[in-house]
């Protein structure tokens, strides 16, 4: 066999390390020779607006509104850190005169920013001062520290949290409310997400209790009515198939909360009833049946399963019959193949989930809940900004004629959870 690996000799091996090295010389000497440049270019400016208060150094003979007083020492926010430096000041009668270009650079300040998008892809605080672009060693600079990163950290994910709950819902079109839970640490936090009738996918808000909690349940329509959601219109609400939410959704709803239960939770609580040899074949009828051509076919082909498991597993087909009707609610309004399948469970959400998971994991110790939903909160906008329409929603438009608008009153409850 001829041999092809060529052995690299310890020549090529040294000049490989040397231009390795002198390549991360001249990128850090080029970092720190445009930081450099930046602040020239800052102080030239803050210069301009003392010379157009204060006229030139040594000027005489005009008549100026403000008069020099040295110099000291600022900060601002540059590369994700505070940057110190020397600020040109003027004074007029009444005090120091703010110079403009110092006021709107002041202004800025994306740390906060900055500290969550690190966050955002894994660097933790610790490493966060490494994760930064160098700036020199003759620039001072500071709020880089672990717990400098924590607090932009906290009240970015705060104010982030604050607005994903206080969101206006009135001007969205929506038409399918998905609700499921997801378990962080020793808490289940339920997600909701809003499809409007045009596709577009929007995260509605996150409630500290399961789904079999009716308290946290009435709560979280509550909240999703007073911020508009309209309980005087029909909307389709995909479960997990939960009572108490379907419960609570009745009450807020009645007949306009048309409810369709997940299949892949209907079908993963039937097969926990049966010994592991006959979960195969009952998975393959269930997901047989699901891809039935119409809900009647379906529900056909389900009742039969149920019929045959009754005698030798009675609690399988207890489970399979409890709201079997309402796992083929979209089947029965006749939507194209992927809108259906996006709509028949809450996988939407269970994708969003995985994303949260990835993010929530490298969390070491949970110190309470406050901190749970803020992380949360955070990697659910993260996830949000990349939505896509959901696949399908061209069919959308035959959903809406199924969801009629109705012109009764809202139900009672709509009132109570607003005096509440």
């Amino acid at each position: 066999m001829r041999k092809t690996d060529r052995k690299i000799s310890k020549k090529e091996a040294a000049i490989a390390v040397l231009t390795g090295g002198l390549t991360a010389f001249v990128r850090r000497e080029l970092q720190e020779l445009v930081i450099a440049e930046g602040l020239q270019a800052l102080m030239r400016m803050l210069e301009e607006d003392r010379a157009d208060l204060c006229g030139r150094a040594y000027e005489r003979g005009r008549q100026m509104s403000a008069k020099r007083a040295g110099s000291a020492t600022g900060e601002l926010s540059m590369g994700g850190r505070r940057v110190q430096v020397r600020r040109p000041r003027a004074r007029d009668e009444n005090g120091e005169v703010q110079l403009p270009t110092w006021e709107e650079f002041k202004n800025q300040d994306p740390l906060h920013e900055r500290a969550l998008e690190q966050m955002m892809i894994g660097v933790s605080t610790r490493k966060y001062d490494r994760s930064l672009e160098g700036i020199g060693e003759a620039t001072k600079s500071r709020g880089t520290s672990r717990s400098a990163v924590s607090r932009r950290f906290k009240a970015m994910t705060e104010a982030q949290l604050g607005e994903l709950m206080s969101r206006d819902l009135y001007e969205l079109d929506l038409g399918v409310l998905m609700l499921d839970g997801i378990r962080i640490a020793d808490r289940v936090l339920v997600i909701a997400i809003g499809i409007t009738f045009e596709g577009t996918k929007h995260v509605l808000g996150l409630w500290d209790g399961a789904t079999e909690n009716k308290v946290v349940c009435r709560a979280l329509l509550a909240d999703l009515i007073e911020r508009g959601v309209d309980p005087a219109k029909e909307y389709l609400f995909v479960i997990d198939g939960s009572k108490a939410l379907r419960s609570a959704i009745r009450d807020a709803f009645g007949e306009r909360g048309h409810v369709q239960r997940c299949q892949f939770h209907k079908l993963r609580n039937v097969l926990g009833h049966l010994p592991e040899s006959m979960q195969h074949t009952v998975r393959n009828q269930m997901r047989e049946a699901y891809a039935m051509a119409t809900a009647s076919e379906a529900k056909q082909k389900l009742e039969a399963l149920r019929s045959r498991l009754k005698e030798d597993h009675p609690s399988a087909a207890a489970s399979l019959k409890e709201g079997l009707a309402e796992t083929l609610t979209v089947k029965a309004y006749g939507l194209s193949a992927p809108l259906e399948r996006t709509l028949s469970t809450t996988n939407l959400i269970e994708n969003l989930n995985g994303g949260i998971r990835d993010l929530t994991r490298r969390v070491k110790r949970w110190r309470n809940g406050s901190m749970i939903r803020r992380w949360v909160g955070a990697a659910v906008v993260e996830r949000e900004a990349s939505f896509r329409r959901v696949r399908g929603y061209k069919s959308l438009p035959k959903l809406k004629r199924e969801l009629r608008p109705s012109d009764s009153h809202a139900p009672s409850f709509a009132l109570e959870a607003e005096a509440a």
